[in-house]
């Protein structure tokens, strides 16, 4: 029952700004398996990737008082999260130029306006990744979605690393052909190495 009255974003946001614990647990158990995954597919550390959206979930926490969302929480989060990966990444290193090209992409999809978009074309991608031969999903499951090595993958499947990369190869071959431009080029900032 409380679930479904925080499924409306203005509830939401009001009982947090009252300090409801159960709409900020509401909130994490909504969002955050999905939101580690794309900080993941960003800093390619799932333990870094579980700091950053530690982090999000904290701030967001502490500073429930002072929110003002305007979009979907899910589009907020995931902004955020971005936002917390390109703070600790200057942190940590300057950025190259391909680096910057890169970031700048990425940005033009976390930042559209249309909050939308961004979770359509989450949806039009993982559609295409189930539409895969059964065994060449499961391979890019374990590779790009689970973290999996190449060695990994054909210890648990019982086949050789190349039929592994042959495979990965494949699916990516495969989803380039079956996306729209916009949606193969999120698809590589998600999942390209």
């Amino acid at each position: 029952m409380k679930s479904d009255l925080f499924s409306d974003n203005t509830i939401l946001l009001e009982s947090l700004k009252e300090g409801n614990e159960q709409a900020y647990t509401y909130l994490m158990d909504a969002y955050y398996h999905q939101l580690c995954l794309y900080a993941d597919g960003l800093i390619r550390n799932i333990f870094a990737a579980e700091d950053i959206v530690q982090n999000v979930f904290v701030r967001l926490w502490v500073q429930r008082d002072k929110l003002k969302i305007d979009q979907s929480f899910k589009s907020f989060l995931y902004k955020s999260v971005y936002n917390e990966f390109i703070d600790q990444y200057r942190k940590n290193q300057l950025l190259s130029t391909v680096e910057k090209t890169y970031f700048e992409t990425l940005n033009t999809f976390v930042m559209d306006d249309n909050s939308e978009t961004f979770e359509q074309m989450l949806l039009v991608i993982n559609k295409e990744i189930e539409k895969l031969p059964p065994k060449c999903k499961e391979v890019f499951t374990l590779s790009k979605k689970e973290g999996l090595t190449n060695k990994e993958i054909a210890e648990y499947l019982k086949i050789s690393v190349k039929a592994v990369e042959a495979q990965i190869t494949k699916a990516f071959s495969l989803l380039s052909n079956s996306l729209d431009e916009k949606s193969r080029a999120f698809f590589f900032l998600l999942f390209g190495n």
